[in-house]
């Protein structure tokens, strides 16, 4: 030691000032060396001393780097990285109280006793190590610097409650990824600063936080020694770490070390408890406040006097016990932990045989165990690398670069790239060492190379997995109360700030999916404000589209293009619904209006287009009376009424007054009071809209498709959908109502009451097979009687297709038409296969005797008289009854009966003559009869 030498030892809490000051000092001198305690912080301060120096009077060693310029005056290292015996005129040892850390202590507690600058030492470190310096240092001064900012306890509160530009600490790997990523999901992202990091990830992360891309760092206890960093709040997820061999709690001026790092300079900080970790003590967290803790009493000491005669005598050496009170000899380290494993080894034993060998086998034992695989791993690693440099002088070329080459790759996900950063950093200690290489330049080089692309990979996975870029672009642009730019493409994906954010559908913003949580709140907050004035863009684009670009849904939904944009809601009046909007409320009423107008517009052109004749029904001033009630009933029934429903008005109704509702296109069915026009797939696919809507049905039943005459019955479908559609149920299938009419006019020919069989015209109209027509017939109110007799093949068949009713408008008729086409398509296959396998037995065997057998239906009227269709109402009908058959089963007449045509005649004075209904269904053959007579 130098006597004249100035010995200081500056001593406080956190956010004093010390380490500046120890530069400041440092300057002063021509030369000087100042030890850090990591690799991190040496870095920090050996950029900042470049920045007033330039890098050409400025070296910096770690153990991993090594950075030494010809002219260097200023040396900045980790503490066991610090050259001893360079006589330099100025020594600074930082956070001095590490002197009595478990792993690392004896280190620094050497430094404590035996490094000094020529002219000046300084001890900087926590106020606890006044009595030990002043019993091991009794030459030291000590000077007392008080905390710039006031640092207060805020006791616990949520990660997701956690204030901007605060730091969460754990103490495990595993709880910094597990608190990184919730910050992600909730604020857009986090910092990740740990000590396993090399500088250069460190500092890409640091950055990340310092320039304000998120507001959080996740980070180990590293952060409480010395880093510099913007923190407001610093958080405890837990008070415990593991120390290398178990878990133990952490001591008041460790959780202070780490609390300080909250309030720079002037400004205060607080710190509190996140997570499951319990609230603090209120005695420990006042002390933390204060800065009062137990002083030191013995620090961690190893022989620095090593004897290298033997390996037995260097490991007795470093396990000599320390003669001061004040010292307390250190547990056994890594590095003495792999001699003792490397000494066991009969080819090392033999090897380090002399002094300058069993030096170099303590030099390998020092390399750190970066890889932290296991203790027999890493001894099997240092017994290669002292075989090499015993036999060779140097580690072969060809091993150092095969080792290199395998971890050099930028693949893989964080873990994966954390190994391949610790692997490297073996050979970059390895390339550091002097004498160990070759071409130290070159290898230097190289593994400087390769750290630093797995250095990039880590920073570049580690944002992409905790930092949410987007979200925390966005909430920061929000904070600064910035406008925010929003672009929305033509396949409606928006970007805000050039992030994509989520698409625009219609008059709603619909977030990514990615986003959960409180990120997906804060995004969607951001987002809406962004796009208020596309919104009004496109509020504009949709109001002047044409109506050829909006449509309805079957479910009353509103579509503009593809995006929903509105529903239909139950109005006054079935024809008469009303909309509801789909806009987001940040859009504004404005745009909500406009948008509503505008689908309500085209809702009410919509029905005056394909409901015309219905609605100037309802506007006719001409129709009076029973015509204008009845008119009401068919506009409130949307166009189509059942007879049976309407009977007794129909009745009652004069020719007058149906004269005037047929010139609406009204047309009086036997079954059903419609108009045709109404039963065309448009009309009929909005009536059904509007009739699910007039009666809340929950679910809106679909629409038969279209040009079908037979469709099967929709099982449990709500009670009057088959009208709405314009059918009518009959047995397993439903019939068009328009065809069924033309149906009724062939029943109206035949005898109901006797018995008729199924025409060829009565099957090609409906599309059916026999037996689907039996089926029809009986759910009209038919009997159908089965029977099988031989097949009569006709002379000559010659059918001719059913003439138009007169009652049917011409376009009725030709859409009949138009429908029989349609129907021949849906005749059944095996009808058809059947004929044809008929012909082609017929054809094979024209020879054959066996008679053919054919299956026909005899159809008679099931119901009571008064209850019957109109076309059964048959003179000289009474209680229903089949008639005797021939052996063809034809029916025959009644034997004894009347006579057809007989008269009677009787003495009472004729009646008036009563008015044919043109609707009877025998109109035209009244009219015959009278025109006859």
């Amino acid at each position: 030691m130098n006597g004249a030498s100035r010995i200081v030892a500056v001593l406080g809490p956190t956010n004093t000032g010390k380490t500046h000051y120890a530069i400041e000092r440092m300057l002063g001198h021509r030369t000087g060396v100042i030890g850090l305690p990591l690799r991190l912080l040496a870095r920090e301060v050996y950029d900042k001393i470049v920045a007033i120096r330039g890098p050409s009077v400025v070296a910096l060693v770690t153990g991993e780097e090594r950075i030494v310029p010809p002219r260097t005056q200023y040396w900045v290292c980790t503490v066991e990285a610090m050259p001893e015996g360079m006589g330099t005129d100025f020594v600074a040892i930082d956070e001095i109280q590490l002197c009595a850390d478990p792993e690392r202590g004896h280190v620094f507690t050497d430094r404590l006793l035996r490094m000094r600058g020529t002219h000046e030492t300084l001890f900087l470190g926590a106020d606890t190590m006044r009595g030990p310096i002043a019993a091991l240092v009794p030459q030291a001064q000590f000077a007392r610097r008080e905390r710039m900012s006031q640092l207060v306890y805020t006791g616990s509160r949520k990660i997701s409650r956690m204030p901007p530009r605060s730091a969460i600490v754990g103490f495990s790997v595993e709880n910094v990824y597990a608190i990184a990523e919730l910050l992600r999901r909730q604020k857009g992202g986090a910092a990740v600063v740990m000590g396993a990091l090399s500088p250069r990830t460190r500092n890409a992360q640091v950055e990340l936080y310092q320039n304000g891309e998120v507001d959080y760092l996740v980070a180990t206890d590293a952060i409480g020694m010395g880093l510099n960093l913007d923190v407001n709040h610093v958080a405890f997820s837990s008070l415990s770490k593991f120390d290398g061999r178990r878990m133990r709690p952490l001591a008041p001026n460790e959780l202070a070390q780490i609390a300080g790092r909250a309030g720079r300079g002037m400004s205060d900080g607080t710190f509190g408890v996140t997570g499951e970790a319990s609230p603090l003590d209120e005695g420990v967290a006042q002390a933390i406040m204060d800065s009062r803790f137990t002083p030191m009493k013995k620090l961690n000491w190893r022989n620095a006097a090593l004897r290298f005669g033997s390996v037995d005598a260097l490991i007795d050496s470093l396990e000599a016990s320390p003669d001061n009170e004040h010292l307390v000899k250190a547990r056994p380290a890594d590095d003495l932990n792999a001699l003792k494993s490397l000494a066991q080894v009969p080819e090392v034993a033999a090897r380090a045989s002399d002094g300058p060998s069993i030096r170099l086998l303590w030099d390998v034992c020092r390399i750190p165990d970066f890889r932290g695989i296991s203790h027999a791993e890493h001894a099997s690693l240092l017994e290669s690398i002292f075989g090499h440099l015993h036999e060779r002088g140097t580690i072969p070329e060809d091993f150092l670069a095969r080792q290199i080459r395998r971890i050099d790759r930028t693949d893989g996900d964080i873990d994966a790239l954390s190994k391949r950063l610790a692997y490297i950093r073996t050979w970059t200690y390895v390339a550091q060492r002097n004498g160990w290489v070759r071409d130290e330049s070159h290898w230097r080089a190289e593994t400087r190379a390769v750290e630093d692309r797995v250095s990039d990979a880590l920073h570049e996975r580690l944002t992409q997995r905790f930092v949410d870029r987007r979200t925390s672009v966005l909430l920061r642009r929000l904070k600064q109360k910035e406008a925010l730019l929003a672009e929305v493409n033509d396949k409606g994906e928006v970007t805000v700030e050039g992030e994509f954010v989520g698409r625009l559908e219609g008059f709603r913003f619909i977030p990514d999916k990615s986003a959960q949580g409180t990120e997906a709140k804060a995004l969607k907050s951001a987002s809406l404000q962004a796009l208020a004035p596309q919104f009004h863009l496109r509020a504009d684009r949709f109001y002047n589209a044409p109506d050829t670009e909006i449509d309805f849904t079957d479910q009353g939904g509103l579509m503009w293009g593809e995006y929903a944009v509105g529903k239909l809601v139950a109005g006054a009046e079935p024809l008469k619904p009303m909309v509801e909007v789909f806009v987001d409320e940040a859009a504004g009423p404005e745009v909500e209006q406009k948008v509503q107008r505008r689908l309500q517009h085209f809702i009410d052109r919509k029905i005056a287009a394909l409901f015309e004749p219905l609605l100037n029904l309802s506007r006719d001033e001409e129709l009076t009376g029973l015509a204008k009630g009845f008119a009401f009933r068919m506009v409130e029934a949307l166009g189509i009424l059942p007879r049976a429903g309407v009977a007794q008005e129909v009745k009652d109704l004069d020719q007058d007054a149906r004269g005037a509702l047929r010139k609406h296109g009204i047309r009086f069915g036997q079954f059903t009071i419609f108009m045709p026009l109404l039963l065309k797939p448009a009309p009929t696919r909005l009536r059904l809209v509007l009739w699910a809507l007039a009666n809340g049905l929950q679910e809106f039943p679909e629409a038969p498709p279209p040009g079908l005459v037979t469709v099967p019955v929709a099982k449990g479908a709500p009670e009057g959908y088959d009208t709405m559609c314009g059918y009518r149920n009959a047995g397993e299938r439903s019939i068009r109502i328009d065809m069924l009419e033309r149906l009724a006019d062939m029943l109206r020919a035949e005898d109901s009451r006797g018995g008729f069989e199924a025409k060829a015209d009565m099957l090609s109209i409906t599309g059916m097979t026999l037996e689907q027509f039996a089926d029809l017939m009986q759910g009209l109110g038919y009997k159908a009687e089965r029977g099988e007799r031989t097949k009569i093949k006709p002379a000559q068949p010659t059918e001719q297709p059913p003439a138009a009713t007169a009652e049917a408008p011409a376009e009725t008729a030709e859409a009949e038409a138009q429908s029989d086409v349609a129907v021949a398509t849906e005749v059944p296959a095996e009808a058809t296969d059947s004929t044809e396998a008929e012909a082609e037995a017929t054809a094979a065997d024209p020879a054959s005797d066996e008679p053919e057998v054919e299956v026909f239906y005899t159809f008679t009227w099931g119901r009571q008289a008064n209850r019957g269709p109109r076309g059964d109402q048959r003179q000289g009908r009474g209680k229903p009854g089949g008639k005797p058959r021939d052996g063809r089963g034809k029916p025959q007449g009644k034997k004894g009966g009347k006579p057809q045509g007989a008269k009677t005649f009787s003495s009472r004075p004729p009646k008036k003559e009563k008015a044919i209904d043109p609707d009877n269904p025998f109109a035209a053959a009244l009219m015959g009869l009278k025109d006859g007579n």
